[in-house]
């Protein structure tokens, strides 16, 4: 069995804030982690991290693209380079997340990641699908097209489920069916999530009380807080255990809505994202097609170009959490748990993803207290980069 020692590390894992650590791995677990030097005889990898974080490796459950290429893009060759492309993120395991589009561009997306998990996802994982869509009210499709909604049908999940497996879906509640659908999907193992909605809370409630505990990119494309109809927004702070996933990038939430956010509600319960784009990694003034519809990224925003929609983002994980500490003055060992460990709870993996501690996958990525950008990432005990 390999072993690695990571040495001079910064380790910040949920609840702890350990400076001058060494991290030992065997395979691909983790085996210790000390404030003591190890000896180095018999260890196959020494990586000095000159004191730098080591943290565990994000998990980004919402994300479409990188590096000009779109999950559900017809060309095998996509998964790949969106796979790498969250790799150089700092992300280990991710969800990659399909558009609303139709059933045959669903099911071509999940062969194509079945043929990279076959191969060996020598890249980031990715142990299953974010449907996002098509499932959604039409009047709040944001940059997804309006032309492929349509109604909920736990038989399509299905189809889709028996080609790679689904884990999230987002859907809009309201919809017909709606509450019913939310027990469906728990039943065959998918985690509902209000999205793209115009529900009030009492069209959400008849879901939650179906198991939902799930909410898309929270604020965006959802009923917003009213004094005589409080929302999704508003569901989002009253109903404690709603995991609700953030935008940190300051454009799509501002800095004020992230304080609030972030110092109202359980950090147990937030879940940061990136929801990026194929723009992301790409220059100013690159044009693209997102389902169909026209987008341009200008000043670091991704907007459709007709209508001027924020089509969603180029933020790195690494990023949005410097953005979120910044702003909210909450120490890292409290933030960090929402880049990886409310993730892995909820997807059935919080018993090995998400912390630095012993017994836990060595998936982990070093970032650069100067950047945030990742130095150096680990999957399953091996550095990647």
């Amino acid at each position: 069995m390999s072993k690695t020692i990571i040495k001079n590390a910064h380790v910040i894992s949920p609840g702890i804030d350990i400076e001058g650590a060494t991290v030992l791995i065997e395979g691909d677990k983790i085996k210790s982690v000390s404030k003591k030097a190890l000896s180095e005889k018999g260890v196959d990898t020494v990586v000095d991290v000159r004191g730098k974080y080591l943290m565990p490796g994000f998990i980004d459950v919402h994300t479409h693209g990188a590096l000009t290429y779109d999950f559900c893009d017809s060309d095998p060759k996509a998964i790949y380079e969106l796979a790498r492309g969250k790799l150089e993120e700092g992300v280990t395991t991710f969800l990659p997340t399909t558009l609303t589009v139709s059933h045959e561009e669903l099911a071509q997306a999940a062969r194509n990641l079945k043929a990279y998990a076959e191969d060996g996802m020598k890249y980031a994982k990715t142990p299953g699908i974010h449907l996002e869509g098509p499932f959604i009210n039409v009047k709040c499709c944001g940059a997804q097209n309006p032309k492929f909604v349509r109604k909920p049908e736990v038989k399509e999940v299905k189809e889709i489920a028996k080609i790679y497996p689904v884990k999230l879906i987002s859907y809009a509640v309201e919809t017909e069916g709606g509450a019913k659908f939310a027990k469906d999907c728990l039943k065959i193992g998918v985690v509902p999530s209000c999205g793209h909605t115009g529900a009030k809370l009492k069209d959400l409630m008849g879901a939650y009380k179906n198991g939902l505990r799930h909410m898309t990119h929270f604020c965006n494309q959802m009923t917003p807080l009213h004094h005589r109809e409080i929302g999704m927004v508003g569901a989002g702070f009253l109903i404690e255990d709603l995991n609700t996933e953030v935008i940190c990038d300051k454009i799509h939430l501002c800095p004020d809505m992230l304080k609030l956010i972030f110092t109202r509600r359980s950090l147990a319960h937030i879940q940061m994202i990136t929801d990026s784009l194929r723009c992301s990694h790409c220059k100013d003034g690159y044009a693209f097609t997102m389902g169909g519809l026209e987008v341009k990224l200008e000043g670091g925003e991704a907007r459709l170009v007709k209508g001027g929609n924020l089509a969603g983002s180029t933020l790195w994980m690494g990023n949005g959490l410097k953005n979120v500490h910044e702003v909210t003055g909450i120490p890292l060992k409290d933030l960090v748990r929402t880049t990886s460990w409310n993730q892995a709870i909820e997807l059935g993996w919080g018993d090995e993803l998400g912390k630095v501690e012993k017994g836990f996958k060595a998936d982990l990525v070093v970032l650069d207290k100067k950047t945030w950008k990742p130095a150096a990432v680990f999957v399953d005990g091996a550095q990647r980069i």
